[in-house]
C-alpha cells in the first residue's frame, strides 16, 4: 500500500481588499491525493464561479474570486489526517 500523501508545503496567510482575488497553495509530498479537500472555515468548498480549484502535480491551489468580507475567516486544506489552514 502506498504512504499516504503529507503536506511538504502548507498554507499562507493572505490579505486581499474587496474585489481582489485570494489565492492559496499547498504542496503534497506525491501526486495523488483523492480524499484533498479545501475549506473556507467549516464548509467543503467545491470548484465554481467563485472559487477555482486547481491540481498540478503535488500542488494544490485555490483562488476565492472577487472576494468579499464575508469571505474573511480561515481557510484550509486537509488530506488524509494531515491539515493546513491559513
Amino acid at each position: 500500500e502506498e504512504a499516504a500523501a503529507t503536506i511538504v508545503e502548507g498554507l499562507r496567510d493572505v490579505a486581499a481588499y474587496e474585489g481582489e482575488d485570494a489565492v492559496f497553495e499547498c504542496r503534497l509530498s506525491r501526486e495523488t491525493a483523492q480524499d484533498a479537500q479545501w475549506f473556507l472555515g467549516d464548509v467543503p468548498l467545491q470548484s465554481n464561479e467563485m472559487n477555482e480549484i486547481r491540481v498540478q502535480g503535488t500542488r494544490h491551489r485555490l483562488t476565492l474570486r472577487k472576494v468579499t468580507l464575508e469571505d474573511c475567516g480561515s481557510v484550509s486544506f486537509k488530506v488524509g489526517q494531515h491539515s493546513s489552514s491559513a
